[in-house]
């Protein structure tokens, strides 16, 4: 029995980058012989095992073959006789098809180290053709190394379309397709992994309600998440701003209905769900917020509800604050629904109950001396 360090924890050794995770490949060895040594096993599909103290996950070595569409169409087999180069053909990149012995010496049998020297992200085989996960895998390893000029290979490229206009994209199922976007979205550089799907065609296929907003370079929607990369935006962030549809300049007429739809096909989670439809909602009011009227000021912040749900609101005002940077160069709509929010939080609800007011009049009280305190602080 023979053991490797392999994969993504080989490749950022070589890249000079901390390593997270450690994987590894059993070559030699069977379930029984693994379960015998305290290896816990996990999973069905093919035996992966637990190391005992470490926690790090041990997979024997195996090949594969196609037996079906999309990424879980296939059938594994593994026995004592598998090479570990057999085992590094089946994976997706050369850059990941690296593995280390215990002494550290480097077996790259399909030359991943000159591709990492080279920064250029090619398959390793055309097995690669046989797993639609693997377009949306190397748009994110796009995504994730582009700040070190990585490139997707032309040939790779090229196989990736084939790939979707054959149509085994669409076979991805809605889970996986999300899994892989919200890790994209996380990565330094997300709008890059778009950009390739779009090139491939797979945005088309997989996110159609994005396509407009990664037409060129231009569009406000890959322009918005690129600022929203440069702050260090969270993902949600990061998914409002790709994702809000856009006419020219501001967020399309139906846009709510858009993105239930989009988030109802791809079984997005209910938080980016709801902050991208409460921006699609407000952002026109938004975007003509500067020097409001009392009134409107206060009827946006009745409708986004700073009082009651204030770390929803501070991220609203957070991507609103993106976005208006990105259709306008000057904006204070900021500086106005902030100073309009906090001027509302000066209110003493207690004390008006104390004087009498309850249900309806109360509410009307609040409303005016809400009314009255942004007056006071916008000097308006």
């Amino acid at each position: 029995m023979k053991i490797y360090l392999v994969g993504g924890a080989v490749r950022d050794r070589l890249l000079g980058l901390p390593v997270k995770d450690r994987d590894w490949v059993v070559v030699g060895s069977t379930p029984a012989v693994m379960k015998a040594q305290k290896f816990r096993p996990v999973g069905k599909d093919f035996p992966v095992f637990i190391h005992p103290d470490t926690g790090e996950e041990y997979a024997l070595a195996r090949t594969e073959r196609k037996s079906g569409h999309g990424y879980a169409g296939f059938t594994f087999h593994t026995s004592p006789d598998v090479t570990l180069e057999e085992d590094l053909l089946r994976r997706d990149l050369t850059i990941n098809a690296m593995a280390e012995t215990d002494n550290g010496e480097l077996i790259d049998p399909y030359h991943g180290h000159s591709d990492l020297q080279n920064r250029i992200l090619r398959h390793v085989s055309l097995a690669f053709r046989e797993d639609p996960l693997r377009i949306l895998r190397t748009a994110r390893f796009a995504a994730r190394y582009a700040q070190f000029g990585f490139q997707i290979a032309d040939e790779t490229m090229t196989l990736m379309k084939t790939m979707v206009s054959s149509g085994e994209a669409n076979y991805l199922v809605a889970e996986r397709v999300w899994q892989e976007t919200v890790r994209a979205l996380a990565e330094p550089s997300s709008v890059i992994f778009f950009d390739v799907l779009n090139n491939c065609g797979a945005l088309a296929t997989l996110m159609p309600l994005l396509l407009q907003g990664f037409k060129n370079k231009l569009a406000t929607p890959r322009t918005a998440l690129a600022r929203a990369v440069e702050r260090q935006a969270d993902t949600v962030t990061r998914f409002v701003c790709a994702a809000l549809p856009w006419t020219e300049t501001l967020p399309a007429a139906d846009a709510v209905d858009q993105i239930k739809t989009f988030c109802t096909d791809l079984k997005i989670p209910t938080h980016y769900r709801d902050m991208a439809i409460l921006v699609s909602k407000h952002l026109s009011s938004w975007l003509t917020m500067e020097h409001a009227d009392p009134e409107t000021l206060l009827s946006l912040l009745e409708k986004t509800d700073p009082f009651r749900r204030k770390e929803r609101f501070r991220q609203f005002v957070c991507i609103c604050d993106l976005l208006a940077q990105t259709v306008h160069a000057n904006h204070q709509q900021t500086y106005w629904v902030e100073t309009a929010a906090q001027a509302c939080q000066t209110i003493n609800i207690q004390a008006l109950i104390q004087q009498g007011y309850q249900g309806e009049s109360l509410a009307a009280a609040i409303h005016h001396q809400r009314l009255l305190a942004i007056t006071a602080a916008l000097k308006l």
